[in-house]
C-alpha cells in the first residue's frame, strides 16, 4: 500500500511525463553562453573527487532545487562524485511547502536525490508527529531515492534516547568515508509551538556540546576520514548569550573537520576567525559546494556559488524544474485569486523591520487579530482592556502594493496559527513586552508588534537578565528596566488591571519569548479561538478595510511604539 507521500509523488507523475514529452524552447548562443558562464569558472576535470554540494534554510523555494541538482550533474560530468546535504528549514516558507504540511519540500528532496540532512526549528512548525510521519513515509523502503535525516541533541522523553539517528557515514565509490552529524538549535524549544512537541525535550547548555562532540567520537571510532557537521544554529546575535552559535560549538569541540550551517541564513565560507563553518545564506541564493580529494581525503576547497546574479542564472535541471513547477501550479490555481489590493508597500524585513521595531505590516496584523476576537464577543473584559501582540518573527514575507491574493496572505504568515486570547495582568504584559525586546536593537523572533498598546522602549538601558524561562533559552526579567507602558487603548496603563492580549497561539503556548503567557494560558487563563490567523487577516482586509489597504490607514507605522536609541 502506497503512502502518502508515495501517492503525492504518484499524483503527479502522469502531468511530469506529459511535460516531459514536450520539447524545451531552445536557448540562443547568448543565453547558452550566460548560463554555462558559472561552469567555465571551475576546473576541467574533478575526476578522483568527492564534492559535497549544499543548502540550508531553503525555506519553501522549491524551485531552487532544480538549480542544486543542474549543478550536481556539471560536477558528474567532470569526474566528480556528488552528495547533496541539507542544514534545516526547508519545511516552511511558502504556500507550496506550508499547505502540505512540509511533505512536499521532502517529496522534491528525494526527487532531487538529497543524500542527508539535518532538521532545522521549523521542521516541528507541523509538530513532532507530523514530522516523523512525513520523515517515516520518506524512508519507506519502496522509494527509489532516499534522504537520510540526522538530529542528536533533541531527545525522546519516553525512552530518552535522540528522536533521530545523530550521524551517519557515507561511503563513496571512491572508498571516501565521509561522516556526518546532525545538531539543530536549542532554540527550537521556543521557536516552535511548545504544544506541538510534548513529546520532545532539548539540550541546553554545555549539553549542546557534549552531543556534538560524542557524535564526532563516534565517527571517527567508526572510521571517518572526514567529519561534517550539519549545525541548524547559525551565527545571529540573540544565539550569542547562550553559545548556541556554530561558531560557540567549533570552539568547545574537537574532531569536526568542516561545519555547514544554517539558522541565521548567513552567507560565508569561514567564520569570523576563520573557522571552517560554511553557510549558503537561504532560498538558494547559493549552493555551497565543498571540494575532497579521495587520495588525501583533504577538503581541497569550499566556496558557494550563487544561483543567479546580474545576467546569469545557474542551469536547472529539467526534470526537477517540472516537478517543482508542477506543485506551485497546483498552489497557484487555489490560491491566486485576487481578494484585495493595497497603496502601500507593507514591510515584511527582518531587521530593520518586524524584529526590531513597529511596522504597517505589524500593525495591520494585530488589528486585524483584536476586531477577529472583538466581533465574536465573549471576551471577559471590556474593549478598552483589549490588546493584540504578536511576534515580529512570525511575519515572514511583506504585501506589496497592487493586487492581494490568499497565496499573498499565506506567505505573509505560513504557520497555520490560529488567533488565541489570554488574560493577564498589567504587571505580566510588561513583563512579556521586556522579555521580548532583551536584546533590541539587536534583531529577536519574539520582538513585539502590537495594537492597542502604546509603549516606551528605552535601548540604552541594559536587560536585567533573571532566571532562565522553564525549558527556554529566553531569560525573565529581573527587573522591568527598558519599558514603560503609557496607556491602553488611550486610558491610564494599571499593572494591577486584567488585560485581554489576542495573540497567536505560537505565543500563547510559551513559543519565543512568552513564556508568561503560557503561564497565564495553561493555568486556564485563555482559549484558542481556532480563527486561522492567516483568515483573520484576510476578513479584516475585505470586511473593515473594504478590501484595499490605503496609505491613510497604513502607509507608516501608526506610532503605537516609542524607541530611545543610544546616540550615535
Amino acid at each position: 500500500m502506497m503512502n502518502r507521500l508515495q501517492k503525492l509523488l504518484a499524483l503527479v507523475l502522469t502531468a511530469v511525463m506529459i511535460c516531459a514529452a514536450v520539447p524545451a524552447l531552445a536557448m540562443t548562443e547568448d543565453e547558452y553562453a550566460a548560463a554555462a558562464k558559472i561552469e567555465t569558472t571551475l576546473a576541467d576535470d574533478y575526476t578522483g573527487k568527492t564534492v559535497i554540494l549544499h543548502s540550508n534554510d531553503v525555506h519553501g523555494a522549491i524551485a531552487g532545487y532544480a538549480y542544486i541538482v543542474g549543478l550536481k550533474k556539471v560536477f558528474e560530468d567532470k569526474g566528480a562524485e556528488v552528495i547533496l546535504a541539507d542544514v534545516g528549514d526547508f519545511s516552511q516558507g511558502t504556500p507550496y511547502v506550508s499547505t502540505t504540511k512540509g511533505e512536499t519540500a521532502i517529496a522534491m528532496m528525494i526527487i532531487a536525490g538529497y543524500d542527508v540532512a539535518a532538521l532545522g526549528n521549523h521542521e516541528f512548525d507541523y509538530g513532532y508527529a507530523q514530522l516523523m510521519n512525513t520523515i517515516n513515509e520518506a524512508t519507506d523502503p519502496e522509494l527509489e531515492n532516499k534522504t537520510q535525516f540526522l538530529c542528536a541533541d533533541i531527545i525522546l522523553r519516553e525512552t530518552g534516547e535522540s528522536m533521530l539517528d545523530g550521524h551517519t557515514i557515507l561511503t563513496t565509490e571512491g572508498g571516501l568515508k565521509l561522516g556526518f552529524f546532525g545538531i539543530d538549535t536549542p532554540e527550537t524549544a521556543t521557536k516552535v509551538n511548545p504544544g506541538l512537541i510534548t513529546e520532545i525535550s532539548f539540550v541546553f547548555g554545555d549539553d549542546l556540546y557534549a552531543y556534538a562532540q560524542a557524535e564526532i567520537d563516534a565517527l571517527k571510532e567508526e572510521g571517518a576520514d572526514l567529519v561534517i557537521g550539519l549545525t541548524h544554529l547559525g551565527v545571529d546575535v540573540e544565539s550569542e548569550a547562550n553559545g548556541y552559535r556554530s561558531v560557540d560549538l567549533y570552539a568547545h569541540t574537537t574532531g569536526a573537520d568542516l561545519l555547514l550551517d544554517g539558522h541565521s541564513h548567513t552567507v560565508m565560507t569561514a567564520g569570523e576567525n576563520g573557522e571552517p563553518i560554511q553557510s549558503a545564506g537561504t532560498k538558494f541564493n547559493y549552493v555551497g559546494v565543498v571540494v575532497i580529494d579521495n587520495e588525501t581525503k583533504a577538503i581541497e576547497d569550499n566556496f558557494l556559488m550563487p544561483a543567479k546574479t546580474g545576467a546569469y542564472e545557474m542551469v536547472k535541471d529539467t526534470e526537477t524544474a517540472t516537478w517543482a513547477q508542477l506543485f506551485i501550479d497546483t498552489v497557484d490555481e487555489e490560491y491566486s485569486a485576487v481578494f484585495a489590493t493595497s497603496e502601500v508597500l507593507l514591510t515584511g524585513d527582518r531587521a530593520p523591520g518586524n524584529r526590531t521595531q513597529e511596522t504597517n505590516l505589524g500593525d495591520l496584523i494585530t488589528d486585524a487579530m483584536v476586531w477577529s476576537v472583538v466581533k465574536e464577543g465573549g471576551l471577559s473584559q471590556e474593549e478598552k482592556n483589549v490588546v493584540g501582540i504578536t511576534n515580529g518573527g512570525g511575519i515572514r514575507a511583506p504585501i506589496n502594493e497592487g493586487d492581494i491574493s490568499m497565496l499573498n496572505i499565506n506567505t505573509v504568515l505560513p504557520f497555520g496559527n490560529t488567533v488565541a486570547v489570554v488574560y493577564v495582568t498589567g504587571a505580566e504584559l510588561l513583563e512579556a513586552l521586556e522579555a521580548s525586546t532583551y536584546c533590541t536593537p539587536d534583531p529577536i523572533g519574539g520582538y513585539p508588534q502590537t495594537s492597542g498598546i502604546t509603549w516606551t522602549l528605552d535601548t540604552t538601558k541594559a536587560f536585567d537578565q533573571g532566571e532562565n524561562y522553564p525549558d527556554s533559552t529566553y531569560y525573565a526579567p529581573a527587573s522591568i528596566q527598558r519599558v514603560t507602558i503609557e496607556a491602553v487603548n488611550g486610558e491610564p496603563f494599571d499593572p494591577e488591571a486584567t488585560y485581554a492580549v489576542v495573540t497567536n497561539n505560537f505565543c500563547a503556548a510559551g513559543g519565543d519569548t512568552y513564556y508568561v503567557f503560557n503561564r497565564a494560558y495553561s493555568e486556564g487563563a485563555g482559549f484558542d479561538t481556532g480563527i486561522p490567523l492567516d483568515e483573520a487577516v484576510m476578513a479584516y482586509v475585505a470586511d473593515v478595510l473594504n478590501g484595499n489597504i490605503t496609505a491613510e490607514a497604513y502607509g507608516e507605522p501608526r506610532g503605537s511604539e516609542t524607541q530611545i536609541a543610544a546616540a550615535e
